[in-house]
């Protein structure tokens, strides 16, 4: 089996930073308290068996995507922690009714479990805005 995983992971630097998002992922998507469907529909909808491989730790080869789509998450969820010093409020905030135009009264997590990358976008571009930019 290890031989196995060795074989369908990437190596170097790509396989240490596709593993790191994957964790960080994970651990963000616990934070937010996500059911595993949710997760995966934010991954881009892997199958069942690679996502969890993903979760117990096996990397094999994100595409281009899910890679895309984790940086945008782990920029929402860096933009909520600046945002709101209470973790748990930063962390709750992506379940809360939004009346901002980008949500319509519906939630971040709502607009982003549509599937579309460019939701994620939407979102983390909002959150940048409300912070006051990029930097």
């Amino acid at each position: 089996m290890m031989a196995r995983e060795a074989a369908v992971a990437p190596r170097g630097a790509e396989g240490r930073m596709a593993r790191a998002g994957l964790n960080a992922f994970f651990n963000v998507s616990e934070a937010w308290g996500l059911k595993d469907e949710e997760k995966r529909v934010l991954l881009g909808r892997p199958s069942k068996a690679t996502f969890y491989r993903w979760k117990a730790g096996a990397t094999g080869h994100p595409s281009a995507d899910t890679l895309e789509r984790i940086s945008y998450i782990l920029g929402i969820y860096r933009a909520l922690q600046i945002l709101f010093k209470d973790a748990k409020l930063a962390d709750g905030w992506v379940r809360r009714p939004n009346t901002a135009s980008p949500f319509g009264g519906r939630s971040a997590l709502d607009r982003m479990l549509s599937g579309n990358v460019a939701d994620l976008f939407v979102v983390r571009r909002y959150l940048d805005a409300e912070r006051g930019g990029w930097g």
